[in-house]
């Protein structure tokens, strides 16, 4: 397996509240707007799940298999010739702070690790980016922001 590990990033939240917006995948609409266009297209989303299409890898659904309050969410991906599991690791920064970090582990043969590898780094950087940005006060406040 592959590892993979986004930058540290720091939510100007508490880690309940950040938590509260990741855990159910329909909070996520407001990422969408982050993410270009060229690279990732085509998001759905309910409460367990989100299905996306990335070039040039095609149709992907990550589908959340385990949940720890405040802390962690695990996701497996769906629809891939390859198993990848996903993890968002959230940590207390005190101050009302939380840090988050996201992990990829990707069972990557030897030809696809050198295509697939760095757009996957560049794309959970840019995930992590994404989360980090969210409305969080707007989005437990208001529900989902459309």
């Amino acid at each position: 397996m592959t590892e993979f590990v986004s930058e540290i990033k720091t939510i100007p939240h508490p880690d309940a509240d950040v938590y509260a917006v990741l855990s159910d995948l329909n909070n996520l609409k407001p990422a969408q707007k982050t993410i270009p266009r060229d690279k990732i297209k085509d998001f759905t989303f309910d409460t367990d799940s989100c299905t996306l299409s990335v070039d040039p890898v095609g149709k992907i659904r990550l589908v959340v298999v385990e949940r720890k309050p405040d802390s962690t969410i695990k996701f497996r991906a769906e629809q891939l010739p390859f198993d990848v599991t996903m993890w968002i690791q959230l940590a207390p920064a005190g101050n009302g702070e939380t840090k988050m970090k996201l992990t990829v582990k990707a069972d990557l043969n030897p030809f696809l690790k050198p295509m697939i590898g760095k757009p996957l780094q560049a794309g959970l950087d840019k995930v992590a980016e994404g989360l980090a940005g969210l409305p969080y006060n707007e989005i437990l406040n208001k529900g989902t922001i459309e």
